[in-house]
């Protein structure tokens, strides 16, 4: 009997790649990773996961390679986890007759003006917004939207680039740093300016046209975004929850969205919810986890059933309150040591310990989510004692960074 494929185009180092590897492996599914660089993903690897090294940016290669494996597997499905090609992954689909994405709704989210676009003409609550192309234009968006505001690239992902800017000095120094060579583009170069909505941060994880669940979450000191805890559920009342379903609703029917995982990312402010980010992926980070260990639902198991034409199941097995809380190094230099992690572990409630670097390792902080150098998951009954526990265990860890020498 031909074995059944599922084809991963690229990976993910944080976690979620190799939770599709096993995900599809415990469907009785083979994975096959087509990747530019498949060594970037330690995890192929050390599973033995068959990997070609193709150009993942050509659709024109990747049909061909998808044919020429098609000779020796039957080829179930075709996904990412990754967002950056997932509007390719959609072409592949409709090219193979497999259920994927709609590629043209993907790409126009990708683009955070083309979605803040759609997301406006649809009355979606979402911050003022200004697109900017040079210096002169940047500074002109900012003076008519009024600081502080955000700056950002129009198209990117995991918090690159995205900045508060306060002042006009920081402003300027951030938008060098953005047209200066320093930030990578990944298209060409136009920058969104954006009002900062204040308030408390929320996160739906959505499949299909289906909230599962709202996550909290808030963040270490500005200017950058860098997450320091979510929790799942958030602690709504059934009117705010009600809010912002409705609201998440709305920018699925905008977005031409509602097919497999988004992840919409709120602030609550005195208007109520306003949307600062539709992602057309499941959310990054530990947040599968939060979910599976709350509801029971395993995201990333049931976004692979549609992707292979079979019936997911999204019902909550129980009700728990789960917490992520994320270790972010506070200055740059070499970790010396990293410890903690095996009694932190055995902390009553503690789901998962997990560092992601080694000592003796060089921490550069880039103010977005390759900042992280571990986490802490944990769950109980109710959120107070998730986040005793969190704190328990996290109190157990230590790290020392010794600063770089500058020679002057």
């Amino acid at each position: 009997m031909t074995r059944r494929a599922l084809i991963l185009v690229e990976g993910n180092t944080h976690g979620t790649g190799l939770q599709y590897v096993q995900a599809a492996q415990s469907l009785g599914l083979h994975p096959i990773t087509l990747s530019a660089e498949p060594t970037q993903y330690d995890y192929l690897a050390a599973e033995g996961i068959e990997a070609i090294r193709i150009d993942t940016t050509n659709r024109d290669a990747l049909i061909r390679e998808c044919s020429q494996l098609r000779a020796t597997y039957d080829i179930a499905g075709i996904t990412s986890a990754r967002e950056a090609v997932y509007a390719t992954v959609g072409k592949l689909c409709r090219h193979f007759d497999l259920p994927g994405p709609n590629p043209t709704s993907v790409e126009r989210c990708c683009d955070k003006f083309t979605q803040r676009q759609l997301l406006a003409e649809a009355g979606v609550p979402i911050p003022a917004y200004r697109l900017a192309l040079d210096a002169t234009e940047v500074e002109s968006s900012a003076a008519e939207i009024g600081l502080p505001v955000i700056v950002k690239p129009a198209v990117g992902n995991g918090s690159y680039g995205v900045r508060l800017c306060r002042d006009v000095d920081e402003l300027a120094e951030h938008t060098m740093y953005l047209l200066g060579g320093k930030h990578i583009w990944r298209s060409s170069t136009r920058i969104l300016v954006e009002e900062f909505a204040h308030g408390p941060f929320y996160c739906a994880d959505i499949m299909g046209n289906e909230v599962i669940g709202i996550a909290a979450a808030d963040f270490g000191p500005p200017p950058h975004f860098l997450f320091r805890e979510t929790a799942f559920p958030a602690p709504l009342s059934n009117d705010d929850y009600k809010r912002i379903t409705d609201v998440s609703l709305s920018c699925l029917r905008a977005l031409g969205l509602g097919w497999g995982p988004t992840n919409i990312e709120f602030r609550w402010t005195k208007r109520g919810p306003v949307v600062i980010e539709v992602n057309p992926r499941l959310a990054g980070g530990g947040h599968r986890q939060l979910v599976q260990l709350a509801y029971g639902v395993d995201l990333i198991t049931e976004h692979i059933k549609l992707v292979i034409g079979e019936e997911w199941d999204l019902r909550r097995r129980h009700s728990h309150t789960a917490a992520a809380r994320i270790l972010n190094a506070d200055h740059d230099g070499t970790l010396d040591w990293i410890d903690g992690d095996s009694r932190a572990a055995a902390v009553p409630g503690v789901a998962e310990v997990k560092f992601y670097v080694e000592p003796k390792a060089p921490i550069i902080r880039k103010g977005d989510y390759r900042d992280r150098i571990g986490h802490v998951i944990a769950a109980s009954p109710s959120l107070a004692q998730t986040e005793a526990i969190l704190q328990r265990a996290v109190d157990l860890i230590d790290w020392s960074i010794t600063p770089f020498t500058t020679h002057g």
